[in-house]
């Protein structure tokens, strides 16, 4: 049985503050235009806000109509920041596999 690999972003302080959660929902947002319909968990919202506070960038802002109703969309910051949290994730992973392979070379 492969582990499974999770990445989450700290602030200063050892606190988490983003993670696939919230990653899900700014690609939600993305999808239907809407902030309201793409939040369903409140817990992943949380976070994201806080992860804007660490930050110091809004993820998304308010557009009159949208898809979903209440519309918002990604700002350019965000959309960058996702690229680059996506890229960190892929490349944690790649290493992760790469190192239990190192040690786990003989497991199925």
């Amino acid at each position: 049985m492969r582990p499974v690999i999770r990445v989450y972003l700290y602030d200063e302080n050892g606190e988490r503050f983003f993670g696939e959660g919230p990653l899900r929902l700014l690609h939600a947002v993305e999808e239907t235009g809407s902030l309201r319909s793409a939040a369903a968990y409140t817990k992943a919202l949380h976070l994201l806000r806080r992860a804007e506070k660490v930050l110091g960038f809004a993820f998304t802002r308010r557009t009159i109509g949208g898809r979903g109703g209440g519309g918002s969309v990604l700002t350019d910051e965000a959309k960058e920041f996702m690229q680059r949290y996506e890229s960190y994730r892929d490349e944690c992973v790649r290493a992760d596999k790469e190192r239990f392979a190192r040690y786990f070379a003989d497991e199925k």
